[in-house]
């Protein structure tokens, strides 16, 4: 609240936004003119008046004060003051942080996003599917699974959905879920979040060029929603929403080989057979001006479970979706091995143990078909639409290699 002479200036914050609130002396009861000067920051109320037209207040309009009741008078002192607070600070004090306009924007921005996702899910027939969080076998990685205590035994907090994905396509046909996923990844990037909201999808009879497609009609229909929808968040936010408009499919698709090329063309001394790191996608991106695939990924930076081409078998179906302006991968996923005994023989090669992925392996046993599948980490996109500096951001209370409060 601001004062001014005769007015009072109050800005009201509620779930859908905030709005500019006038109190003039004369039109109020004097004593509540008087009493609303001691209103604190942050503290709960009712507000009765009429809305008008003002393009000088935020949003255009205001609602000229009638009446007022005070709910809650917050305490002296708000801890998030109106100057600069550091990452560490404003992360300390997240739970009241996500009040701040920005916040509360992106936050407006992501649920939208989900919106339409599941929109599009309705729309094209699939079934939203969910899966164990606490898990006994690696999907991603034993070297990034989060141990837990599971009564006599050690357990495991799930990377992704996928493995029990692929043996709910048999039941239920087209699928996809929303869900936590969870990777133990020591890395202290803008990119990077120890728990992370996980969009999956797996489909039976998809090869790789199909489950691209996918990828690209879900993310087209997402941003043309948030486009219709959240053009004045977007554009307070930083993001031109014209810039959505530019996304169209299709998106160009370059092989792992191109890439080592064009890294190599921009000085980057990198080898066939390497992974791909953030700061390598964040080169590619300069030659894209909106998402883009990398296919057939070696078979060594892959899991297990992705099918080697049958025309090269050092290299996978697989693909990455990047997005442009230096964010990087978005999307991870491809064409899943149908084939027991290639399935077997792979498990082998990644000196895993075939016992633990009896189950897994009788999905190729028992009417195996071919399918493919994405996973899409909702925090990045969110960080690339609304042109975050830093993932955190992208979601209420992140989970960082050093943060785990409140």
């Amino acid at each position: 609240m601001r004062s001014s002479g005769g007015i009072h200036f109050l800005i009201v914050r509620d779930g859908t936004g905030i709005i500019q609130c006038t109190m003039k002396r004369g039109t109020v009861d004097d004593a509540l003119f008087e009493k609303t000067k001691d209103l604190t920051l942050e503290s709960s109320i009712e507000v009765i008046g009429k809305v008008v037209e003002d393009k000088r207040a935020p949003g255009g309009y205001e609602i000229r004060v009638e009446d007022l009741k005070v709910f809650h008078r917050a305490e002296e002192g708000y801890p998030i003051a109106k100057k600069y607070h550091g990452p560490d600070f404003l992360l300390d004090n997240r739970h009241l942080w996500i009040r701040s306009q920005k916040m509360q924007t992106i936050l407006h921005v992501r649920a939208k996003f989900l919106e339409a996702a599941r929109e599009w899910f309705k729309m094209n027939g699939y079934t939203e599917f969910h899966s164990p969080t606490i898990i006994t076998a690696a999907c991603e990685g034993g070297a990034t699974l989060f141990p837990v205590k599971y009564f006599d035994r050690e357990a495991y907090l799930t990377q992704s959905w996928q493995l029990y994905a692929e043996a709910a396509i048999a039941s239920l046909g087209k699928i996809y879920t929303v869900a936590p996923s969870f990777r133990a990844e020591k890395s202290r990037t803008r990119r990077h979040l120890t728990e992370y909201w996980h969009l999956e999808v797996e489909v039976p009879w998809c090869d790789l060029n199909c489950i691209m497609k996918i990828q690209e009609e879900l993310l087209a229909y997402v941003l043309d929603v948030l486009y219709d929808e959240m053009s004045r968040e977007l554009t307070y936010l930083g993001r031109e929403p014209d810039d959505l408009r530019r996304m169209k499919p299709p998106y160009e698709r370059i092989t792992y080989d191109m890439a080592v090329e064009i890294l190599n063309e921009e000085g980057i001394r990198f080898n066939w057979g390497d992974d791909i790191t953030w700061t390598h996608e964040k080169i590619l991106t300069k030659r894209f001006d909106k998402p883009f695939f990398i296919t057939h990924f070696p078979k060594g930076v892959k899991a297990f479970y992705h099918k080697p081409d049958p025309k090269r078998p050092e290299v996978t179906l697989s693909a990455d979706l990047l997005a442009p302006e230096g964010y990087g991968e978005i999307t991870g996923g491809g064409q899943r091995i149908d084939d027991a005994e290639e399935l077997i023989r792979r498990i082998k090669e990644e000196n895993l143990n075939p016992e633990d992925y009896k189950w897994y392996i009788d999905l190729r046993r028992y009417g195996s078909v071919p399918h493919s599948g994405f996973g899409l980490g909702v925090e990045r996109v969110i960080a690339w639409i609304c042109k975050l500096d830093h993932i955190r951001d992208a979601i209420a209370f992140p989970r960082l290699i050093n943060r785990v409060y409140p």
